[in-house]
């Protein structure tokens, strides 16, 4: 409702009804209902994954170096059992998306915008799933679990259908509730519904940003990189340790479709955003941002400049003890910053050659967490630190 009605916002709705501009009933009145072709293509989506996750043994193992698949075993249950799965989620996904790609440039049997024109429709029958699979696998762990001996029961029934009784529910040998819906009727729509929602921007502004392009390929790597370790997967949290309630079969089915792609939505709903091509480059490298500063300041010393950057940023005389430590930072003439230098070991440094004495611990206590203030306010050795220098420390 929040992003049908008011842009993907969830405080406006709260302040319009807090402050009486509109009632919950108007907004409720404006949510598009469930209809009978949101409710067909739903239903055919679900029946076509679980189809190609019970009828179509994994292929993809046989010609991909390095990518394990087929039939694996699982981690030792509480109970000693030994499960076996059919790991086909590759190939699940990418013949799933094969078929979108030939729909949209050769079949065209329906529009690449199908899921976002459906968008709050669909989102009703996700929800309808994720409760009637919940409580069918709260049921059955009452009165027809698979391993009587893995149950979990405890004396509050909301806690027995939020966290789930049954550790691995299944139906037959093969279908196995926790690796389907984690693994099939979320996580695949997820790239999918990413391509639908860049079709309604071209759709709606003759283009398709570098900011949507970028979004479907770091998410698509996310989601591919998930697939490619799907035997790794059995031995995880979600697998080996919890059991199957609400929490994993309404959240794999609304939860990580819904939230998961609010970015990409928010890219249609508020309008098209292009990056400068100098920043769109650098959005993938913030994701090696840690590992990079991590490498570069494990081993600090005395003056060495920012990476990156035409002004030297040298570490003070006067650094208080390692548990204050300085941080150097430097901008750029882009004005993009720096990556962050922890000086740690200045302090030795700098007493060792003489240049000046650290002051007492108690400069530490004169820091606000959060709050950045200029290093010539904590110290002012002589010459170490100049007056005019813009580096800070945090």
């Amino acid at each position: 409702m929040a992003c049908d009605q008011y842009s993907c916002s969830l405080t406006a709705p709260v302040m319009d009804v807090a402050t009486g501009r509109a009632h919950l009933s108007d907004i409720w009145a404006k949510t598009p209902p469930v209809t009978k072709k949101a409710a067909q293509l739903y239903a055919l989506w679900v029946t076509f994954q679980v189809l190609l996750y019970m009828a179509l043994p994994d292929f993809c193992h046989k010609f991909l170096p390095g990518y394990v698949g087929g039939v694996q075993e699982g981690a030792v249950t509480p109970a000693g059992v030994v499960n076996k799965y059919e790991i086909n989620g590759l190939q699940a996904w990418l013949i799933t998306h094969l078929l979108w790609f030939a729909n949209s440039h050769v079949l065209s049997w329906f529009s690449p915008t199908i899921i976002f024109d459906n968008w709050i429709p669909l989102l009703w029958c996700a929800n309808i799933l994720g409760y009637a699979v919940s409580t069918f696998a709260m049921i059955k762990g009452y009165f027809f679990p698979t391993s009587a001996k893995d149950c979990k029961f405890t004396d509050n029934f909301f806690y027995n259908y939020m966290m789930g009784i049954e550790f691995n529910p299944r139906i037959g040998k093969w279908f196995d509730f926790k690796l389907f819906f984690n693994g099939r009727p979320g996580i695949v729509a997820w790239t999918l519904i990413n391509l639908s929602f860049a079709a309604k921007q071209r759709e709606l502004h003759g283009q398709v940003t570098n900011a949507m392009v970028l979004v479907n390929i770091l998410q698509a790597i996310y989601v591919l990189d998930f697939f490619w370790n799907e035997t790794w997967y059995l031995k995880t949290i979600d697998i080996c340790h919890d059991h199957f309630g609400w929490y994993l079969g309404w959240g794999d089915c609304v939860w990580l479709p819904y939230l998961y792609t609010l970015q990409v939505r928010s890219h249609v709903v508020r309008g098209p955003v292009e990056h400068s091509v100098v920043r769109a480059p650098g959005m993938p490298r913030a994701a090696l941002g840690d590992t990079a500063e991590h490498m570069l300041s494990s081993t600090p010393t005395h003056g060495l400049a920012c990476t990156w950057s035409t002004t030297p940023c040298s570490c003070p005389p006067c650094m208080p003890p390692a548990s204050c430590c300085w941080v150097c930072s430097a901008t750029t003439s882009s004005g993009w910053p720096t990556i962050r230098r922890i000086c740690s070991a200045a302090r030795t440094a700098a007493a060792s050659s003489g240049a000046g004495s650290p002051r007492s611990s108690s400069a530490c206590t004169r820091r606000q967490m959060g709050k950045s203030i200029t290093a010539s306010s904590w110290c002012r050795a002589s010459g170490a630190w100049p007056a005019t220098s813009t580096t800070r420390a945090t």
